[in-house]
């Protein structure tokens, strides 16, 4: 595993205080870090986050983003003091510009990222920090990783988008449950939820994350790109324009492939017979 701390253009990397970045065989680990307050986040992180996702999406040492935290935390949500008490007493221009680049990293950039991103939740995941979990494409959890709704423990509701974000995962029972008592849940009860892929023992939390990784390294990047965004845009279109929209995304993601994807995937299976879809991925070399 790397940790190169300058591009090869020898500008320093945008990250190192609040987030940390390490490499490793195509898989850049975007680590929360403040272990002291559980990667609790403040406007500091938020802005350096953005700067990290920024300089990711052109970094060829990065194929997928793997979010997690250090310690013993994912994240315990927003930084009561650091965010809210400083965003008190300020202009509402400075107000804004903290909510903007929240909400930025948080989901705008992570929701539509041109690469693929995987929440791997080690810890505590409370409040805020469900944004981030969500609008990543995939999720793994430790299965004693704490998650809970407790802001109305607080006398205050979900912050940000939260009650928004849950809503594209959980039934309303259940996410009103858990928004209306504060009652925290483990692991597996959060896969039973949706709101992670799987549960897994925190031992193999890494190991498992790393084979899920290396599946998505193996696809096509282009088509992997373009196959998610054709299914997150389409959630929100009826069924006339989804038919219209995906028929056009087919034909451009066709367009756009540097690797020819589809006419050497159908050649292996039509004509060599070397392919066979559902067992493994068309052969993408030579």
């Amino acid at each position: 595993m790397t940790s190169d701390m300058t591009h090869k253009d020898s500008r320093p990397e945008p990250w190192g205080k609040d987030v940390l970045v390490e490499f490793e065989d195509g898989i850049a680990w975007v680590k929360l870090n403040r272990p002291e307050k559980r990667n609790a986040m403040s406007v500091g992180l938020a802005e350096e986050m953005n700067k990290v996702l920024d300089a990711l999406e052109i970094d060829e040492r990065c194929g997928v983003i793997v979010l997690t935290g250090m310690g013993e935390a994912f994240s315990a949500g927003m930084d009561l003091k650091d965010f809210f008490r400083a965003t008190d007493g300020v202009s509402d221009i400075e107000r804004m510009r903290a909510y903007r680049s929240t909400r930025a990293w948080q989901w705008r950039t992570l929701m539509h990222y041109s690469k693929p991103t995987i929440a791997m939740v080690n810890g505590w995941c409370f409040g805020g920090a469900f944004t981030p979990l969500i609008c990543c494409d995939l999720a793994i959890a430790s299965e004693d990783a704490v998650f809970g709704l407790s802001e109305i423990n607080w006398g205050v509701i979900p912050g940000g988008v939260v009650s928004k974000a849950i809503s594209t995962l959980m039934n309303d029972r259940k996410a009103l449950y858990y928004v209306m008592t504060g009652e925290q849940f483990g692991g597996k009860i959060a896969e039973q939820l949706g709101l992670v892929n799987e549960a897994v023992p925190a031992d193999r939390l890494r190991e498992r994350t790393v084979e899920l990784c290396k599946v998505l390294l193996a696809k096509n990047p282009t088509v992997l790109r373009q196959a998610r965004m054709a299914y997150k845009y389409v959630r929100e279109m009826s069924w006339e324009e989804s038919a219209e929209y995906l028929t056009a995304k087919a034909d451009q993601t066709t367009f756009v492939d540097p690797e020819r994807g589809r006419a050497k995937g159908l050649s292996q299976f039509l004509d060599e017979k070397t392919f066979q879809p559902g067992h493994g991925t068309y052969k993408r070399e030579g």
